[in-house]
């Protein structure tokens, strides 16, 4: 038998001893032979040796005994020496976050393109606070309120200070937007004080090319203001010649509309403003374009125009346009005086029509609280203390307040107080000494 046929052959780890080749040395430890004649080889698998093996781990190292297709993703040394503390102290590596305390060290990273970036500064950084620029709705909601608190103060100082805490940017036309359209729904003197805000707030906040904007936007809204306020073009023309005499806009902005718009409603606005800076000392008189309103003005001035609506309602019956002329003189606190005063005519007229005519009014003013419970009684108790002078010129004042008192109780604006302190007549005048103590007759239809 030849070398090659004495040699056994080895097929996936196994002996093949057919041929009658079962001799197998047995000091081998690799190969174990099998009742079936076959011997199983064994795989050698080596371990590196080290002085300090503990149960084959290597450095007292169990990782050295996991497969490496398992050691990929631990942080452990794989070389089997080390700590077995993560790498970099978990300073390092994809998903870590540094060593605790990192994020507290100076970072000298300095890119010219950030906004922080201060070239004067050797490279340090400057903070500054970033406010966003308003959108014309947060705009809206917020410039309102400072508006209206304006109307109660009047100090213009601190709606400038709020205004600059916004960033406004190129929005700020809006303000005279929102200001002038405001007022149009107020009271003359709160035009005045708009007017007032607007020069106040001209160079502080705004500029006159954007002081401009605004008013061009308010003339090209006119179609639609003048729905909910029909003097609108008179209005904001008056806005336009104050705000000209106040140097906050030039005399050139009128007439740089003269010939290129049609809309009726601007040219309108624009010939009140050309009729009021073309006057006779227009640029002084504009300063009280709005008037002198409230009680600044003389009583002897209020006096006369409260006799005047009170005439002119007589003749006209209109109560509504009374009341809007009683509510634009502004003087809350002196309607008692409209109470004295239409008393008095009453009394002089001495006709039961100026009796019901007044006490229709009163009543109205009474009911819809323009003329208070307090100004009602003020102005009665007045009447009530000057009626023995009254009476040298009238000698049936007693009898005519008497009637006019009825009519006013019937119609709801006389009260309990009023009618127990109501004076009564001394001493009656008679025709005669037999004419049985009737009152003469042609005093009452005098």
């Amino acid at each position: 038998m030849s070398d090659m046929e004495s040699t056994p052959v080895v097929e996936n780890g196994e002996v093949d001893l057919k041929n009658g080749n079962n001799n197998v040395p047995s000091e081998s430890p690799n190969i174990t032979p099998t009742k079936e004649g076959r011997v199983i080889h064994k795989a050698k698998r080596t371990l590196r040796q080290s002085p300090n093996v503990v149960e084959g781990a290597v450095n007292g190292d169990i990782s050295s005994l996991v497969p490496k297709q398992l050691q990929k993703n631990s942080r452990k040394s794989r070389t089997g020496f080390g700590r077995g503390l993560p790498k970099k102290g978990g300073a390092g590596g994809k998903g870590t976050w540094g060593t605790p305390g990192s994020e507290m060290e100076e970072v000298n990273v300095y890119d010219e393109g950030d906004p922080n970036y201060d070239s004067d500064s050797n490279g340090d950084y400057v903070v500054k606070k970033v406010v966003p620029e308003v959108t014309e709705d947060e705009l809206t909601k917020s410039v309102e309120p400072i508006l209206q608190e304006y109307l109660e103060h009047g100090d213009t100082d601190e709606v400038a200070a709020s205004l600059k805490e916004m960033n406004i940017g190129s929005k700020k036309h809006k303000i005279t937007e929102l200001a002038v359209s405001l007022a149009m729904d107020r009271k003359a003197s709160h035009r005045e004080l708009i007017s007032v805000l607007i020069s106040d707030l001209y160079s502080k906040v705004l500029s006159q090319g954007e002081m401009a904007q605004g008013f061009d936007k308010l003339l090209h809204q006119l179609p639609e203001l003048v729905i909910d306020c029909p003097d609108a073009c008179d209005i904001l023309g008056q806005f336009i010649a104050r705000a000209v005499a106040d140097d906050c806009l030039p005399p050139k902005f009128v007439h740089s509309f003269k010939g290129k718009v049609d809309n009726k409603h601007i040219l309108k606005a624009l010939e009140k403003t050309d009729v009021l800076l073309n006057m006779k000392h227009g640029i002084v008189r504009l300063d009280n374009v709005w008037g002198v309103g409230g009680g600044i003005r003389p009583v002897k001035y209020l006096i006369n125009r409260m006799v005047l609506l009170l005439k002119e309602y007589l003749s006209s019956g209109d109560i509504s346009e009374a009341t809007q002329c009683l509510k634009d003189l502004e003087v809350p606190h002196f309607h008692h005086e409209l109470v004295y005063e239409a008393t008095v005519i009453v009394i002089e007229e001495s006709s039961e029509r100026s009796a019901k005519m007044m006490s229709s009014l009163l009543a109205s003013l009474y009911k819809s609280v323009i003329i208070t419970k307090d100004q009602m009684e003020t102005g009665m108790m007045r009447i009530y203390e000057n009626m023995p002078e009254i009476s040298i010129d009238v000698p049936a004042a007693y009898m005519l307040l008497e009637r006019f008192a009825n009519f006013l109780q019937r119609d709801g604006a006389f009260t309990d107080k009023l009618t127990k302190e109501l004076p009564n007549r001394g001493r009656k005048r008679f025709v005669s000494e037999g004419d049985g103590g009737k009152v003469k007759e042609t005093e009452l239809n005098h």
